[in-house]
């Protein structure tokens, strides 16, 4: 690693839309560096896509690290260290994103030429800018029969000011013009700007954690050398540790002797507990502080949920399953939850839906947890009134602990839910039906525009895709929005959301009780236009799921005092009459009567738990 001093090292990143070929590109690269073997005719490693729920969903959720050694046909004497920091493309990772960027110092900004711009590639080309990066546009799947390189490096140009000159045009499935990207990697990107012979300073940006060596963290040198055997301190902990062993990803982990200025590599520190790894944080040599770095902004949960054991005896393996698995992903938040129906559980904070759906895939895949995740919530502010003119702002995530319809009327100011700015990228015969689906979900403030920004002298179908923005409630969107967008624009619609503060809303608890008597678990925070349909909706699906008792059941959704829906269990019903043969009628009604008081004194007194089982049916089944 002495041979690569920062004039010869490139640390860059692929950054790109969902499905538009980034981890493709990522074999090529290797695959030409030698980092890899070559792949057989047909076959797409992905060797950057590491977790089974990456294979199976064809999705980059975690960034990895590569190394590739690389020497340029141009000036064969030079041999470079190039880093490839792969991030994910979805909106729900956007952290990662940024993470994975503020260990570059140039991006490739990946599009497919026969999809054009999509939502998340404006979002990472902002981040990436944000982040001072080195843009170098690459137009991928130019083989594709339906490309269109010329209008869609048009495109770029007026959305991002990149000149189309600049543009590389590839294929990253057949390796075509993939050479060109490399070259551009050694003559674009700058170096970075370290100096070997300074203090130690080292930016932590990423961490996993294995059983057998604690905690794994990935690294970027700033300054100075790290060395196996040197004793590191945390700026964040303040705590001391040996580097006990150092590398390179290439792309597994490659044991090195040293580490130095502007590469990019893991050590391992018997760091055992996890909560020590603070992303962001600056590492520097025992006795020779440094200035720390800025580090990062801490992440917001848009999203929360509760996960239970199936078991309740399994709390404490779930608990810690959960807190390895938080290593590798820092943007979930945790807490202790409890229920009267579910048992001890954690109350979790993710990005979005399917960064939770993900985060469940892997408790199930990486640790073999069995469990329930309760149906999604946004964080909601209740504004309370204080003496004088004073109020009170509360966040709340778990419907349990939202008001009551008296303490409303009584003590509560106003409530405020998150609003989000939707953007909407989608051909312009589906606009009518995104304008519907938007204002079907409470979207205001919308406004269109075409995206490639074609004049009037051009044909039509230069112009046929549009941006649609539109202020939304986040809770509209956590639940199967996207499932509508996709399946309305015929799967042509791309999506993407950020933050847009909080809105005075017209929200109340529902309820659902079993005999009379609630359930916690099931609690909701609707908004009034809602109620009688979520209520409805809810209601029938508990009826399905709950097992009929001995004694009839009314199912009811309640909003204060006010019965919203309702649907009766009928009772399990012996036939006491069988063992009379013949004989008077009145008998017969005797033990029918006698069933009958039997069954309200049952009901009375009787009470109706929701099995788990069922709670795990009713949370599978979709809305």
């Amino acid at each position: 690693m002495e041979d690569f001093p920062v004039e010869l090292v490139r640390n860059f990143s692929i950054i790109a839309h969902i499905d538009h070929g980034k981890s493709t590109l990522a074999d090529r690269l290797l695959e030409l560096t030698g980092t890899i073997s070559k792949r057989q005719k047909g076959v797409n490693a992905q060797v950057l896509d590491k977790l089974k729920v990456e294979r199976e969903r064809g999705i980059t959720v975690k960034a990895q690290t590569a190394s590739m050694f690389h020497t340029p046909p141009s000036t064969p004497s030079h041999r470079y260290l190039l880093n490839l920091i792969d991030t994910p493309g979805h909106v729900d990772f956007a952290w990662e994103v940024a993470r994975s960027l503020a260990a570059c110092e140039g991006a490739l900004l990946l599009v497919d030429a026969t999809q054009g711009i999509q939502a998340q590639s404006i979002s990472v080309f902002h981040i990436a800018r944000e982040h001072g990066l080195v843009i170098v546009p690459v137009l991928n799947k130019i083989d594709l029969p339906a490309a269109q390189p010329d209008r869609i490096a048009r495109q770029m140009e007026a959305t991002f000011g990149l000149k189309p000159d600049d543009m590389l045009h590839i294929s990253a499935k057949t390796g075509v013009g993939v050479e060109r990207v490399l070259e551009a990697i050694v003559n674009r990107v700058p170096p970075p700007a370290g100096d070997r012979n300074q203090r130690l300073k080292a930016f932590m940006f990423d961490s996993s954690y294995d059983r057998y060596r604690g905690v794994i963290s990935l690294v970027n040198i700033k300054e100075g050398i790290l060395k196996k055997g040197d004793k590191i301190v945390s700026t964040f902990t303040r705590k001391k540790y040996e580097v006990l062993e150092l590398g390179i990803m290439h792309p597994e982990e490659t044991p090195t002797t040293t580490l130095q200025a502007g590469q990019v590599g893991f050590i391992a520190c018997a760091m055992k507990d996890s909560s020590e790894a603070h992303i962001g944080d600056t590492l520097h040599r025992a006795g020779e502080p440094v200035e720390p770095m800025p580090g990062f902004k801490p992440t917001k949960a848009m999203v929360f949920a509760g996960v239970f054991p199936v078991d309740s005896n399994d709390f404490l393996k779930l608990e810690e399953s959960i807190k390895k698995l938080t290593l590798t992903d820092r943007s979930v938040t945790v807490q202790r939850d409890s229920s009267t129906a579910l048992g001890q559980g954690c109350r979790l904070g993710f990005l979005g839906t399917l960064h939770m759906d993900v985060f469940r895939q892997r408790l199930e895949d990486e640790y073999e947890a069995n469990i329930i995740i309760t149906a999604p919530t946004v964080p909601y502010q209740v504004v309370y009134k204080e003496k004088g003119d004073k109020e009170k702002i509360v966040t709340i995530s778990n419907p349990v602990d939202f008001p009551d319809m008296t303490d409303i009327s009584s003590k509560v100011k106003e409530i405020r839910e998150p609003l989000v700015k939707a953007t909407i990228i989608v051909p312009e015969e589906y606009l009518g039906e995104m304008m519907d689906l938007c204002f079907s979900h409470r979207g205001e403030d919308m406004d269109y525009q075409y995206l490639e920004g074609a004049s009037d002298t051009e044909s039509t179908a230069e112009a046929s895709r549009i941006i649609l923005t539109a202020n939304m409630p986040l809770s509209e969107i956590v639940t199967d929005f996207f499932d509508k967008l996709k399946s309305r624009s015929s799967g042509f619609a791309s999506f993407d959301y950020e933050e847009a503060g909080y809105k005075r809303s017209d929200l109340v608890k529902m309820q659902f009780l079993l005999n009379a008597k609630p359930v916690d678990a099931l609690a909701l925070i609707v908004h009034r236009s809602a109620e009688q349909s979520v209520g409805r909706a809810w209601v029938k699906k508990l009826h399905k799921v709950i097992p009929r008792q001995l004694f009839e059941v009314p199912i009811q959704a309640v909003v204060g005092k006010k019965v919203i829906a309702r649907e009766t269990l009928s009772a399990l019903r012996a036939d006491v009459t069988a063992g009379l043969y013949g004989g008077h009628y009145e008998r017969k009604m005797k033990h029918l009567e006698n069933q009958k008081e039997s069954k309200k004194r049952m009901k009375r007194v009787g009470s109706v738990d929701l099995p788990q089982e069922a709670f795990y049916d009713l949370m599978s089944t979709k809305k």
